[in-house]
């Protein structure tokens, strides 16, 4: 009850607030890639117009209406929350420098969540990012194509002055170009997508010559794109994504490409990241979905040296929760090492690795992270390439914490390193 009063509340605000100031509002949802999308579209505009994105993962009914009126989380704390409503309220009067444009990540854990947030937030371009054969949160659907159907309402609101701004390259995505009454506008690696890449190059020696190079091209006009620190074809859809969104806004191809300069991915996120004894981590540690798993593994197969793969626990999939599981070990019998799995559900991962022809005593299991990051510490070498992906909860970056070379830079470089996480 006092949930559902704090939630109308805070809509009732947002609304207000909306209605006064009226900026144009990007929207982006996807069951992958929908910060790092959002981190590299506040990149892009950033550059020519007054933005602001939604804070952290501020991304359903709460933290949505929180990021609109700029303000965070009063947690469980009544007096908290009262300071954020007259907060609120003073906002939605007055605000001294009101974003032209708000970025907002919209998130679905279940039926009607983004229909939700799009009854009371008028969005001006919608970002569809990918949905994949298993996505996450799908414990609350009964397929993907039921969450892809719950993900196409955030074009299905958009005006027909709108944008709809979708990944090709996704069957499921692409299939919302029916559904819309907005523009649209398409990217991917395919032919049929109005802005293209090609030319995908990546390597990892030394992290000043990590890179990912390639070739965009849109209505016969190209150009290179060269992202430093960055690997794995997946992280290409995010820049694809934030350029096709600058081009919504009349930015031109040269502007954007120099706007992406220095863009890095969000903590956590596929981060390259040094570690103990001259060896490299592969940090992916914000989350997984067995889509994100799989090409998080690919790009671990792209680099030289001893490959050890630590997965914890993909969370929230119901029914496909061991196949999920099993894709991942299997695939990951093919490309490391040594594989450490980590939590209750990784065991089906260890299970299908061993089945799959990966050596018994290279495969170990753990029960926490804390156990795991303890064992990696000692047996990693000069020139391993660790990658550590698993479902939030899971906390696997403390086993990056563990084994980095900095670890005084952990709450600069590692995703959950606030008070409130370091706590739990």
């Amino acid at each position: 009850m006092l949930r559902d009063l704090l939630i109308y509340s805070l809509k009732i605000l947002a609304q207000a607030t909306l209605w006064h100031y009226k900026p144009i509002v990007v929207a982006i949802t996807g069951s992958v890639g929908k910060t790092s999308a959002k981190e590299a579209i506040f990149a892009v505009l950033k550059t020519k117009f007054n933005v602001r994105k939604n804070y952290k993962n501020y991304n359903n009914e709460i933290g949505v209406p929180l990021s609109i009126l700029n303000q965070e989380t009063g947690g469980r704390s009544f007096w908290h929350w009262i300071r954020v409503f007259l907060a609120g309220i003073s906002g939605t009067i007055y605000s001294k420098n009101y974003p032209e444009i708000l970025i907002l990540e919209m998130g679905a854990d279940k039926i009607d969540d983004i229909a939700y947030l799009v009854s009371f937030v008028p969005c001006h371009v919608g970002v569809i990012t990918a949905i994949g054969d298993i996505p996450v949160h799908v414990e609350f659907f009964q397929n993907a194509d039921h969450v892809a159907q719950e993900k196409a309402n955030l074009v299905k609101y958009l005006n027909k002055d709108g944008w709809a701004v979708l990944n090709f390259d996704d069957q499921r995505v692409a299939a919302m170009a029916s559904k819309t009454k907005a523009k649209v506008f398409s990217y991917g690696f395919g032919e049929k997508a109005d802005l293209r890449a090609s030319n995908l190059e990546q390597r990892l020696e030394e992290l000043n010559e990590a890179y990912l190079n390639f070739k965009v091209d849109y209505r016969g006009a190209n150009v290179p794109i060269r992202l430093k620190g960055i690997l794995g074809v997946h992280q290409v859809y995010p820049i694809l994504a934030a350029i096709s969104v600058g081009l919504t806004f009349k930015m031109n191809l040269v502007e954007i490409s120099q706007s992406l300069l220095n863009y890095q991915p969000p903590p956590g996120r596929l981060r390259l990241i040094k570690g103990i004894k001259n060896s490299w981590m592969i940090d992916d540690t914000y989350n997984a979905s067995p889509s994100a798993t799989l090409a998080a593994l690919d790009v671990l197969s792209a680099t030289q040296g001893r490959k050890i793969a630590v997965l914890g626990d993909m969370l929230e999939l119901g029914s496909f929760c061991e196949e999920a599981h099993r894709q991942a070990g299997s695939k990951a019998a093919k490309i490391v090492d040594m594989l450490l799995a980590v939590g209750e559900y990784s065991i089906f991962i260890a299970d299908q690795a061993k089945k799959d022809g990966l050596a018994e005593e290279k495969i170990l299991h753990f029960a926490d992270s804390q156990e795991a990051g303890r064992f990696l510490q000692d047996i990693v070498n000069e020139g391993d390439v660790i990658l550590i992906k698993g479902s939030q909860s899971i906390r696997m970056e403390k086993i990056v914490k563990e084994i980095m070379v900095e670890p005084q830079r952990a709450e600069e470089l590692l995703v959950r390193q606030d008070e409130e996480w370091l706590n739990r």
